[in-house]
């Protein structure tokens, strides 16, 4: 059995920190779905089509990463693909505390879906796509938050 994961988010854009947990999380499966979330409710700063084609290049060389979108509940979409595995990120004792009680919830709707839960590295735990959205609509330099092919194209 194939072990597949999900790493779910808006990535409105993917940062240092988002890369760095795939990355790390790669040697754990065979298969890792970058989901991005499309949640009307949600006011994006770029297309789904910006977001997906910068994950794409990002991880064109690694056949083991696929880019897609969906819409509804993550545990619902990790199960229509046979994932048994989320991906997670977390920064702080916030991101835990959140983190886990969605992680209990999706593991109340699908009873054999596990998250992993990984610590972002200290040099990049300050990074969120929130603050990099605020960093861009300021024309700060992206340099420390973005990869360097996403700062390219701002």
């Amino acid at each position: 059995m194939q072990k597949i994961a999900v790493f779910p988010g808006s990535f409105d854009p993917i940062t240092r920190g988002h890369v760095d947990i795939v990355l790390r999380a790669l040697p754990l499966f065979d298969l890792i779905y970058i989901a991005i979330g499309e949640n009307s409710q949600k006011k994006t700063l770029f297309s789904l089509e910006q977001r997906t084609n910068w994950i794409q290049l990002l991880f064109s060389e690694n056949h083991k990463v696929k880019v897609v979108s969906f819409q509804g509940l993550t545990a619902t979409y990790c199960k229509s693909i046979g994932a048994n595995y989320l991906i997670r990120g977390i920064r702080n004792a916030s991101d835990f505390d959140y983190e886990k009680t969605i992680s209990q919830i999706n593991h109340t709707l699908v009873h054999d879906l596990e998250t992993i839960f990984l610590i972002a590295r200290p040099e990049l735990s300050h990074i969120s796509s929130t603050i990099v959205r605020e960093l861009i609509l300021g024309k700060a330099d992206l340099k420390a938050f973005v990869p360097d092919e996403i700062t390219i194209s701002l």
